[in-house]
């Protein structure tokens, strides 16, 4: 019996089609309104805007669907996003983070654009000025047809085509409002998949599938169609693009002889079957993961294993207790990070890349080709690599402090920082962002500056982490033109915007470290009070009291003056203009003499109805990853616990 469920097994994995993950970030439909915020509420709305999609990100990874309301009146913002229910988690995520970041095309910083829809294959996200989570239709819906024709008969695959999103608008609505199905008629098979959205149920739902298969049809000669409607989405293709466990559907019948036969087989055929079979499957594997490698890592794999930096991945798999959850000290989006100690005895952290995540090559690339050989007292030092397991291992020397943001927000049982340590740390992490643009031989933007990525050793000297979104800055560049990266609320107006990237990007995300580590509150600390941090430490620096902004839980145990100091540089280092911001050396020189220091201008930002701002200031930011911060203003209500169909 043993090996008849063997033989069965490697028959699975030898001649069924490997899948890999698939988050279906594909666009669809970008649809944007022409509707835009008079001038008077456009930062407003903006800032609103950003806070709602702060909040929409983790609704998404708790719940695969969020729906939030921020503001009041003609300044407010409604969003929405949903997974496809056929995604796993992961790949919801991933959709959903590429989504986030692609919905900024509707331009809502620099008009505020009052509305805009994204669909992907895999995931949706909208949001608006007014409340659309129950609609179901509207002059926005868009029918988007394949662009290549049905090669064979036209008429049996648009009865297939018909019939297939028929039955699947009658039988999502009544499976919790999603369904996927095939129909394979006269040797053509088409599949489908159907969805309303998580608040769209019921007789709505039945009405929007209804409206979508009767505009669907026109799609009919083309290979692919899909209707995005506000309250759903269907979709038919000649090719099978939902994941799920059921088989696909065979259209060659009459298979009972064959079955017969192979009961009746002696079993010294089957033996040589088994053995055949085990040599298919373990060739097949073998080549399948050469090829993978030589895709994934190219060039940089023959270099990584004859380097120093190379250690076996069964070192560091035993280093861990085989990743056991006892060792993990944290996760970023890029992947997870372990406590391991080395046959010597050597404590190291040891990262574990997501082979899902899109960019993991570039970040291995960077942290192994341009980091590795960069040592400096400031910046976490790459030890090693492993590209030889199932996954991708980056060893860093062990921080035992954790980074700032626990220390400063998570932790409870640690003493709060006193001040000398503050400055010290503030300090450290100047110099390593100076090595990076000017002393090292490489000119280095690290793009992620936040106090996640500032780690504390057991002496408290920071060191800056996690170089996966590193860009080099060639010398006769005056500014690098990329996508966005980054982290919601350390994010420069001018990268935003317009995607210009210098070391000055750097110095504004310091920026607000210093102004989050002196005042002892996040970015996003007064979402409920229309105010943002900049904002208030900016009020205190108009009025002269500055020192009136520091952390309270210093009480009396600092020096005004040299706090004073220190919200200034930050406010000078997030002034709105990149020209006006000062170099990461000359701020060193700031803190480590007295030097005069210049007075800053109004940061970005900031709400109009208690700074004026200037139309060079209105730029505002955003992020491309999930995990974020943000200013917010205006009351934030989230709809996670409204209850689905």
């Amino acid at each position: 019996m043993r090996i008849y469920l063997l033989f069965l097994l490697l028959f699975f994995f030898v001649f069924t089609k490997l899948s890999f993950c698939d988050p279906r970030a594909t666009q669809a439909a970008l649809i944007c309104t022409n509707r835009t915020a008079a001038a008077p509420e456009r930062q407003t709305f903006i800032t609103n805007f950003l806070a709602a999609m702060d909040v929409v990100t983790p609704l998404i990874v708790r719940q695969r669907y969020a729906a939030v309301v921020n503001g009041t009146g003609t300044t407010s913002v409604y969003a929405f996003g949903e997974c496809m229910k056929d995604l796993s988690r992961n790949d919801c995520n991933l959709c959903f983070a590429q989504c986030k970041t692609q919905i900024l095309r509707c331009l809502p910083f620099q008009l505020a654009t009052r509305g805009g829809r994204l669909f992907y294959d895999g995931c949706y996200l909208r949001y608006d000025d007014y409340d659309f989570f129950n609609e179901t239709s509207s002059s926005k819906d868009k029918t988007v047809c394949g662009t290549k024709d049905f090669g064979g008969n036209n008429t049996i695959f648009g009865a297939n085509a018909i019939a297939l999103v028929r039955n699947l608008s009658v039988k999502a609505v009544k499976n919790d409002g999603f369904f996927v199905d095939s129909v394979s008629r006269g040797n053509v098979s088409v599949y489908g998949l159907a969805q309303c959205w998580e608040l769209v149920n019921g007789s709505a739902c039945e009405n929007c599938l209804e409206n979508a298969v009767s505009r669907i049809s026109s799609c009919t000669p083309k290979e692919e169609g899909r209707v995005l409607n506000a309250g759903c989405y269907l979709r038919y293709s000649t090719q099978r693009f939902y994941n799920n466990s059921g088989p696909d559907p065979n259209p060659k019948a009459g298979n009972g002889g064959d079955h017969k036969l192979a009961v009746i087989l002696p079993t010294s055929i089957v033996a040589v079957v088994l053995v055949i079979t085990l040599v298919i499957f373990f060739v097949k594997r073998k080549l399948l993961q050469k090829r993978r490698e030589r895709k994934q890592l190219g060039a940089l794999q023959g270099a990584v294993n004859k380097s120093k930096l190379n250690i076996s991945y069964e070192t560091l798999e035993k280093a861990t207790n085989y990743f056991h959850d006892s060792n993990k000290l944290g996760q970023g989006g890029s992947g997870l990070v372990y406590k391991g100690i080395l046959p010597g005895g050597k404590a190291v952290a040891i990262k574990r890349l997501l082979f899902n995540t899109r960019q993991w090559v570039d970040h291995f690339f960077n942290e192994v080709n341009l980091i590795s050989g960069i040592d400096h007292k400031n910046l976490v030092k790459l030890l090693g690599c492993s590209i030889t397991g199932p996954e991708s291992l980056l060893v860093y020397e062990y921080v035992p402090n954790q980074s700032l943001h626990d220390y400063l927000f998570v932790r409870q049982d640690v003493e709060p920082l006193r001040w000398e340590i503050r400055y010290r740390i503030i300090l450290g992490a100047a110099e390593g962002l100076a090595y990076l643009h000017e002393e090292s031989k490489l000119r280095i933007i690290h793009r992620d500056i936040k106090l996640s990525n500032i780690l504390l050793d057991k002496d408290f000297t920071a060191k800056i982490a996690d170089f996966g979104l590193v860009r080099l800055f060639p010398e006769d560049k005056t500014h690098l033109s990329t996508t966005i990266a980054g982290t919601l609320g350390y994010m420069a107006p001018e990268y935003i915007v317009r995607g210009k990237l210098t070391e000055k990007a750097d110095v504004y995300s310091f920026g607000v470290v210093v102004i989050e580590v002196i005042c002892g509150k996040k970015t996003n600390s007064f979402a409920q009070n229309s105010f943002s941090i900049l904002q208030m430490v900016w009020d205190y620096y108009v009025k002269g009291r500055l020192y009136e902004a520091v952390d309270p839980v210093l009480k009396e145990n600092f020096e005004g003056q040299e706090a004073s100091r220190l919200l200034q540089i930050g406010l000078l280092c997030v002034q709105a203009s990149a020209e006006l911001r000062p170099s990461m050396s000359v701020v060193v020189k700031i803190l480590t003499d007295n030097h005069e220091i210049p007075q800053p201008t109004q940061p970005p930002f900031l709400n109009p109805s208690s700074a004026e701002i200037s139309p060079a200031m209105t730029p505002a930011t955003s992020n491309s990853k999930p995990e974020s911060h943000s200013q917010s203003s205006g009351n934030s209500t989230t709809h996670g616990n409204i209850e689905p169909r």
